[in-house]
């Protein structure tokens, strides 16, 4: 079935390069907004399967919309676009909610898979500098792992920050759902944490990922 997405951008020229782009994918482009402002009122009356919304906009942005969206009780699915590589705009996305953060300069056929994914329940938060993520969530425990960590375990680890569960790193590592279990009891043991969260805080402390 085709994705049904609403598309807000502040800038007319690039809402019409994404129709176009999304159009050739058959995904459906229900309705424009050049704001935050204007989508909020445009999905009262107009319900979509993911919002595909640029971050920087004037007046209400797109992290104001996806905060007063959520505030009302609206879970739609929100991809949210940036030409900026900036890892401040990561957190506030992912505080507020957002299933999806994306680079505008990410390829075509990127930018319909995420759509795809959001839109099945999924969070795909692309990787960004991670030196303020540190300075934020520094994990009072600087103790060294016990052992070293493979390419496969750092990548596992990459996936537990982006908020993967065990199912959706399976499916993107095409591993079994139990071999990742036991990979992530590994890697708990490794750093001597009790769960996914303070092992990703501490993998990022003591900069494994």
């Amino acid at each position: 079935m085709s994705v049904r997405v609403a598309l807000a951008d502040d800038q007319a020229l690039v809402r019409a390069g994404l129709r176009a782009l999304l159009k050739a994918q058959l995904v459906e482009v229900v309705f424009e907004a050049d704001d935050g402002a204007d989508l909020l009122a445009k999905l009262e009356v107009q319900p979509v399967d993911v919002v595909l919304s640029d971050i920087r906009m004037p007046g209400v942005d797109g992290i104001d919309a996806l905060i007063k969206l959520r505030e009302r009780g609206d879970r739609t699915p929100v991809l949210l676009l940036t030409t900026f590589d900036d890892s401040d705009l990561l957190l506030r996305a992912t505080d507020a909610g957002a299933q999806g953060f994306l680079l505008k300069d990410a390829a075509p056929e990127d930018l319909h898979d995420a759509i795809q994914r959001v839109a099945s329940g999924e969070t795909l938060l692309q990787p960004v500098s991670t030196d303020p993520v540190r300075a934020r969530f520094r994990f009072r425990d600087e103790a060294p792992p016990t052992d070293t960590f493979s390419e496969r375990e750092v990548a596992i680890l990459r996936l537990l920050a982006g908020g993967y569960s065990n199912k959706e790193i399976a499916r993107t590592l095409f591993l079994a759902e139990g071999t990742v279990k036991n990979y992530v009891s590994t890697i708990l043991d490794k750093l001597g944490t009790r769960d996914r969260t303070r092992a990703v805080l501490k993998a990022i402390t003591l900069r494994i990922i």
